[in-house]
């Protein structure tokens, strides 16, 4: 096998040992806290749903890379290359909607109380339900066009000069201005959440330097109380923000050059820079999130030990 092909394949399947694993990991850490605590967070609500569609997001993409690097790309017929770029692309575009809404939601949580922001905040996680079901129903609309015009990699010789390979299906659009305008939709559906995400974490880190200012001065230049949960969680929303913004803003610089630019040569290279680098904030996430989060902490520390108890006992 030629060594970039296998240079790919490896990059791909490090991606999905790390992100499986790691988005399961924070999942069944949520999932233990509900079981326990019978309710769960507004923010960690959104986390959890976050880790769900990346872990889509991972399992889906990176391991049938895998599979097209080592050739085995006609695993899917029409009818399976449909369901699979759909619900991937439904997944990606949901990790970025529930990024900005995670981020929303810490600008509102930072809020003193008894302001009308604080007000938000209460309203924010009584319509979460809605809030949800609203960014479900914005994304499955931007995906549907992966219905209509993906097909198998068996049925290549009905390409036309508008087709995507994305290794192991093709998205065949009909003409020229077709595929620049899914193009436009897609990256309108990424732009807009980007930039609210981007104000929402900016507003964050003014109100985190403001507080830290006002501490320092009442203990007279002393220590900062950097230590509460809210500004550990406030800070964790913006290293998140920040993975996304440097990823999907290569990912989608890239999108946007293939759209301008029509090289047969660089497509396949720029095609694969695309999705490793939005495949690489699915597989890194779980990890900001189980370094920063108590309550993930916590439960996967239990784990291990009981793990470790055991085997003890055996």
């Amino acid at each position: 096998m030629d060594s970039d092909l296998l240079t790919r394949g490896l990059l791909y399947l490090s991606l999905a040992t790390v992100g499986i694993p790691g988005n399961i990991a924070v999942i069944y850490a949520f999932l233990m806290a509900l079981h326990h605590e019978l309710r769960l967070l507004t923010a960690d609500a959104i986390v959890l749903h976050l880790a769900l569609a990346n872990l889509l997001v991972v399992a889906i993409r990176c391991v049938l890379e895998v599979f097209a690097t080592f050739q085995i790309v006609n695993v899917f017929d029409d009818t399976g290359c449909k369901s699979v770029i759909f619900v991937y692309r439904t997944a990606r575009s949901l990790s970025i909607w529930l990024t900005f809404v995670l981020s929303a939601y810490q600008s509102l949580s930072i809020a003193p109380p008894g302001s009308r922001w604080a007000a938000a905040r209460d309203h924010f996680a009584q319509f979460l339900w809605l809030i949800f079901l609203i960014v479900w129903i914005i994304n499955i609309f931007m995906s549907s066009p992966s219905i209509m015009f993906a097909m198998g990699a068996k049925n290549n010789s009905k390409l036309l000069q508008n087709s995507i390979n994305v290794q192991f299906c093709f998205v065949n659009f009909p003409s020229v201005s077709m595929k620049d305008a899914n193009g436009a939709l897609q990256t309108v559906r990424d732009v807009v959440p980007m930039t609210l995400m981007t104000t929402t974490s900016l507003i964050i880190l003014v109100f985190l330097y403001k507080h830290s200012q006002q501490v320092r001065a009442i203990r007279g230049g002393g220590g900062g109380g950097g230590g509460s949960s809210e500004r550990r969680a406030a800070i964790t929303v913006v290293t998140l923000v920040m993975l996304y913004v440097v990823l999907y803003g290569v990912d989608n610089g890239l999108w946007v050059y293939t759209i301008i630019v029509n090289r047969a040569m660089s497509s396949a290279l720029i095609s694969d820079l695309r999705i490793f680098f939005s495949s690489l904030y699915a597989a890194m996430s779980p990890i900001v999130i189980i370094v920063s989060n108590k309550k993930v902490n916590k439960h996967l520390r239990c784990v291990s030990f009981s793990k470790s108890a055991v085997s003890q006992i055996k």
